[in-house]
């Protein structure tokens, strides 16, 4: 993390906190119950995961029951957050290493490690990427790690700060190198709320947008 931040990230940081205010830390579920909702958040919506999610804690009371399911039945229940068949015994994996390391379902423990050891221990589990694993470290413990979904990646690219084919992962590395660690929080839901709202995938309102003559997307209107 730089001492001083980037000049353009931080006019960009700015901005966006001048159009939706600034987001304050708070812990929303906890890390085991994120870790889970991130793997159901993957290749579909938070409308869609937060359905599966809730239908899981619905039928399993404990991390336990939901290891012992079977596999179809789980499937089953987490149909609504799509890719189920694949997502059923990743959970149930992860769960199975959690308890033979840890003795318990507890994800605590990462408050203490340094980040880059945290992230590399989440990462090493089927089906964790950066972005899962940065998700988990900064919204359960507010470690430094800036998570990039599609908009965060979308936005980036359009901006001109990371190439038009660079991967989430390099875009993780650049904010980390722009911002400090105190902006990760607010800057991370800002950029979602932004390209939600308004950078859309599909024609973004280039024309209400607080970064326009920030933004070298070419396809925006002159």
């Amino acid at each position: 993390m730089p001492e001083q931040p980037d000049p353009r990230a931080a006019e960009i940081y700015r901005r966006l906190l001048a159009a939706y205010g600034e987001p304050t830390w708070r812990p929303f579920y906890a890390p085991m119950d994120e870790l889970v909702l991130t793997f159901l958040s993957q290749n579909t919506s938070d409308l869609n995961s937060g359905r599966a999610f809730g239908a899981l804690r619905a039928r399993y009371p404990t991390w336990q029951a939901v290891l012992d399911a079977p596999v179809a039945e789980l499937a089953d229940t987490i149909r609504s957050g799509g890719l189920a068949q694949q997502k059923a015994p990743r959970i149930q994996r992860a769960l199975r290493r959690i308890l033979a390391e840890r003795g318990e379902f507890n994800l605590d423990f990462l408050a203490n490690l340094p980040t880059e050891e945290a992230l590399r221990w989440l990462t090493s589990f089927d089906g964790i990427g950066h972005k899962t694993a940065s998700i988990v470290l900064l919204f359960c413990f507010n470690k430094p790690a800036f998570p990039v979904d599609t908009h965060v990646g979308r936005v980036t690219r359009r901006l001109g700060l990371a190439g038009p084919k660079d991967a989430e992962e390099k875009i993780k590395g650049l904010w980390e190198g722009l911002a400090p660690a105190a902006w990760f929080y607010p800057l991370h839901l800002n950029l979602i709320r932004h390209g939600r709202e308004v950078c859309h995938a599909q024609r973004p309102e280039c024309g209400v947008c607080v970064l326009r003559d920030a933004c070298e997307y070419p396809q925006k209107p002159q």
